[in-house]
């Protein structure tokens, strides 16, 4: 018993710093988390081609840590809680910026800032009231909410490229927004099914 438990808490130990470990996959998450301020900032004073490239880099970034946590195998507990974290940070901030600064041409309206942000709400309060009920809570990304988070990027991209050109396509506009909001409705109501139904 002697040689076992000191064993034993020296592998629980290390993988819990290994699980906890800030990773280089983790690093480029941060960076998307610390790049939000400064496109924010950029689209309040009308710089839309720095707020285009830096959010370009700052989607970049998704795709980079998701790729070296698998290629370097480097797939952590606090990386799988940050990716969403920085997804949703950058994703709100802009819409959100967007709905409130003088823009050159259209505005992202109030509704569907508000309708995302409760779809956000919602998930998070039923993880955490399944949490509660089961003990634990086993929710992955889905294909269709993976493809939800790259239209609202994309349609964020189009936006900044549309203000900074000065292109006025209402029609495409108003197509894109609808198709982004029945994503969302439909990520909502995929991953609610996901969760009650306890499969993955």
């Amino acid at each position: 018993m002697k040689k076992i438990c000191p064993d034993f808490f020296k592998k629980f130990l290390a993988r819990y710093a290994r699980e906890r470990a800030v990773t280089v996959s983790t690093m480029f998450t941060i960076a998307r988390i610390v790049l939000t301020p400064f496109i924010v900032y950029a689209m309040t004073v009308g710089w839309w081609g720095v707020a285009f490239s830096l959010f370009v880099c700052a989607a970049l970034t998704d795709v980079i840590d998701g790729g070296l946590a698998r290629l370097l195998d480097q797939r952590t507990v606090l990386g799988a809680c940050l990716d969403p974290i920085a997804d949703k940070v950058l994703l709100l901030s802009c819409f959100a910026t967007l709905s409130f600064v003088s823009t050159p041409l259209f505005t992202i309206p109030l509704w569907f800032v508000s309708f995302v942000l409760a779809k956000e709400f919602l998930l998070v309060g039923g993880a955490v009231a399944l949490y509660y009920t089961r003990g634990y809570v086993d929710i992955c990304p889905t294909k269709l909410g993976k493809a939800t988070t790259l239209v609202q990027v994309l349609f964020i991209i189009w936006l900044f490229a549309c203000y900074f050109f000065h292109w006025l396509p209402v029609k495409t506009y108003y197509m894109v927004l609808g198709t982004v909001t029945l994503m969302v409705s439909a990520s909502l109501v995929h991953y609610s099914y996901e969760a009650l139904s306890g499969e993955e």
